[in-house]
């Protein structure tokens, strides 16, 4: 029994592609949970802007945000341009936790700020870390690294 239950450890190799996967679903699943909120604010889907049912106006500070959100998701779920966009993104969210979220409570916790923070740090380590094996990033530079 104890063989079985180490096979993996003992050979390295089997689950050597293992962290490019899921550093991949991590990075589609974050853009499009950012995609929604770009939704949300540019076409009034799930729920609308402000729970209003409607969109927020274009050019307000909330539908530029929303656009950001929805063509920076939609390029970082491919995977394309992801280190640049994946910044944008990081600072997007950073400034939507600071003007939203912390003049209710130093903590997140305490101000409902989790998962912006979250995904502000999510898309951070992506502009650090750049693509994954499966994007159309890896695919333009002919390699895919793990």
């Amino acid at each position: 029994m104890a063989r079985n239950l180490y096979a993996a450890a003992e050979r390295p190799h089997a689950l050597a592609g293992l962290p490019g996967v899921a550093l991949t679903l991590l990075r589609v699943f974050a853009a499009l949970l950012v995609m929604q909120h770009g939704a949300q604010k540019v076409f009034g889907l799930f729920g609308g802007f402000g729970g209003t049912g409607r969109p927020a106006p274009l050019l307000s500070q909330h539908g530029i945000a929303g656009m950001v959100e929805l063509a920076g998701g939609l390029l970082v779920a491919f995977g394309l341009f992801t280190r640049p966009v994946a910044l944008i993104l990081s600072g997007e969210l950073a400034v939507a936790y600071f003007l939203r979220h912390a003049p209710g409570g130093f903590s997140p916790l305490e101000n409902g700020g989790e998962p912006t923070a979250l995904l502000s740090f999510v898309f951070l380590l992506f502009a650090a870390f750049g693509r994954t094996p499966y994007s159309i990033d890896a695919r333009r530079t002919g390699r895919r690294r793990r």
